[in-house]
């Protein structure tokens, strides 16, 4: 029986230059040479470490078990920092452990706390590791170190990494130029550490075979290999795989794991898979899954939530990159809340009710985006009203292949790199995609999202107890037949309904059903009357007194939904 090998998926992230590469060269030299003895393949067309992957095999720490075994660490590289993005969200469902690296002489820096966002998102355990100690004064080192630390500390203190270990190293004493023969300083403390922190990873074999490819290539006579992380579910020998960017399947010919033939592999494992021939050149990294299991949309429906660390609004009609799946396009988001009276009502995950009906938001609502007048009026009553969840429309320039229910990031990676700033906006959940190239036509009509409106206008005059004129409602070249039959209120109290045009200039009739107030008719006679003595002599007090009370005008509000989708436009009161 060979002993068990428990892979666990470590995560290397870090600012640009901060010494990933060199520390996951180290780590899987010092931990396990056979780590590069990789396929004759991969070494000639010149794939190294930076694609991203790299093992150190050690002894199973007594937490994960008893018996013999190995715990193979496989080092996830992110380079570069757009692809970063890509590749930690693509690998999201399968980072179990973080490694945050750290430039000692530099600290937190912007990609640093990027990085930090996406294991917030992506991962339930990280370890600092402060890397260059090497350029730190010997004799100041050890309290530079602990400075740093302190910072470090303080900095995770409000995230789920409180308190996380904090390890220093320097994995390439003397830069990149040095000679080989200089040995890493930590690196044997640090392979300590994550053993410690190693666990027993949730994963589930059943639901459909997906798996990130990160790197393919044929072998003469066999056919074409593709190596990467099962994301979900299981794959045996025989089965068929398909390969949706490039629209075939294939049959699973053989499988390896760790230079050993297997017959079977599940989430969680690293996994050479051979396939009948094709051209590798065409799927360098991308998803291979069971037939028909993923789907191509235009547009999406997601559940959302703003990452804090982004500066400035959400904004409806804005465009970000959306990170969906392996793939990053352009998309353009509408964000809506549920219904005020709902905003506490608790949202079941994961599911979108196409029954409710939703508020349209001009921007994602925050404590800091809703505006500050609002907020003032809030303040006195109390804390300002958020809704528990909210969602967005996600339009896609151009369709993307993702499983249901994927991870979502919404970033501004246009943004300078140089600049200061958090370029990750919002994170969420894909709760419904839309296949149809003609969703809004045929999809978008069901989304119950509506804008509420609230015109005012004035009442004009009274014709008789039961009826008034109004105006300032609606402008000259509206129609106002379509208004015909809705509702509307007085600021004195009554009730009326609209009831067709009057004259040319855009006033109209209204009509009161339960009549008008006696007073509410005194004040409109008043002021009518006033209106056709206006301005003749000086007044005297009394005079002054009561215009100052006739002057409020009468005014009428009319307040009505319209659903954004839909097609007539209809106006609807509750």
């Amino acid at each position: 029986m060979a002993a068990r090998v428990l892979n666990v998926n470590v995560g290397v992230l870090g600012h640009i230059d901060s010494g990933k590469t060199a520390l996951a060269r180290a780590l899987s030299t010092t931990g396990s040479t056979a780590a590069f003895d990789r396929a004759p393949q991969s070494r000639a067309r010149g794939i190294t470490l930076d694609l991203g992957f790299s093992c150190l095999r050690t002894a199973l720490p007594p937490q994960l078990g008893p018996g013999p075994g190995e715990l193979q660490l496989t080092l996830v590289d992110c380079p570069g920092h757009a692809s970063l993005i890509r590749t930690i969200i693509g690998g999201a469902q399968i980072i179990d452990l973080m490694m945050l690296v750290i430039d000692v002489t530099k600290g937190m820096q912007t990609q640093s706390a990027e990085c930090l966002v996406i294991g917030q998102i992506a991962c339930q355990k990280m370890v600092v590791v402060l890397n260059k100690i090497d350029l730190l004064p010997e004799g100041k080192r050890q309290s530079a170190i602990e400075k740093m630390t302190k910072k470090m500390q303080k900095t995770l203190e409000n995230t789920k990494f409180s308190g996380c270990p904090i390890v220093a190293v320097a994995a390439k004493p003397g830069g990149p130029e040095a000679p080989e023969s200089e040995n890493p300083l930590g690196i044997s403390e640090l392979i300590e550490v994550l053993k410690s922190q190693a666990y027993l990873p949730s994963r589930d074999p059943s639901g459909h075979f997906l798996m990130a490819v990160d790197h393919c290539f044929s072998i003469k006579g066999q056919g074409t290999v593709m190596t990467g992380t099962i994301l979900s579910g299981s794959v045996s020998l025989g089965d068929n795989v398909e390969i949706p960017a490039l629209k075939v399947t294939k049959k699973v010919k053989s499988m390896q794991m760790f230079h050993t033939p297997v017959t079977y592999a599940m989430q969680g494992d690293r996994v050479g898979v051979c396939v009948t021939q094709f051209d590798p050149k065409l799927l360098e990294r991308g998803l291979i899954c069971t037939p028909d299991s993923l789907h191509t949309i235009h547009a999406a429906i997601i559940s959302l939530k703003k990452i804090q660390y982004f500066r400035g609004a959400l904004q409806t009609k804005a465009k970000f990159h959306i990170t969906v799946g392996h793939e990053t396009v352009m998309g353009r988001v509408m964000f809506f809340s549920p219904a005020p009276d709902n905003f506490n009502e608790e949202i079941q995950e994961n599911v979108f009710d196409f029954e409710k009906d939703y508020l349209y938001q001009e921007e994602y609502l925050s404590k800091d985006s809703v505006s500050s007048e609002e907020n003032k009026e809030n303040d006195q009553a109390g804390e300002v009203q958020l809704p528990k969840q909210q969602w967005a429309l996600l339009e896609f320039e151009k369709p993307v292949t993702c499983p249901k229910l994927c991870l979502v990031i919404g970033s501004k990676l246009d943004t300078d790199i140089h600049a200061n700033t958090c370029r990750l906006a919002f994170h969420g959940v894909l709760l419904q995609g839309m296949e149809d190239k003609n969703y809004t036509e045929t999809f978008l009509p069901k989304l119950k999202v509506y804008k509420q409106k609230h015109k005012e206008g004035q009442v004009e005059r009274v014709m008789d107890d039961y009826s008034v004129i109004g105006r300032s409602l609606f402008k000259k070249e509206t129609n106002i037949q379509i208004f015909v039959g809705l509702k509307v209120k007085l600021s004195t109290g009554e009730d009326g309904i609209i009831d067709g045009g009057f004259g040319q200039s855009g006033k109209f009739k209204i009509r009161i059903p339960d009549g008008l107030k006696p007073d509410t008719k005194m004040l409109l006679t008043a002021a009518s009357k006033k209106k056709s003595k206006g301005g003749k002599g000086d007044m005297t007090k009394e005079d002054e007194s009561s215009k100052n009370d006739s002057a409020q005008p009468v005014t009428i509000s009319l307040i009505f939904k319209r659903y954004v989708f839909d097609t007539q436009k209809k106006m609807i009161q509750s």
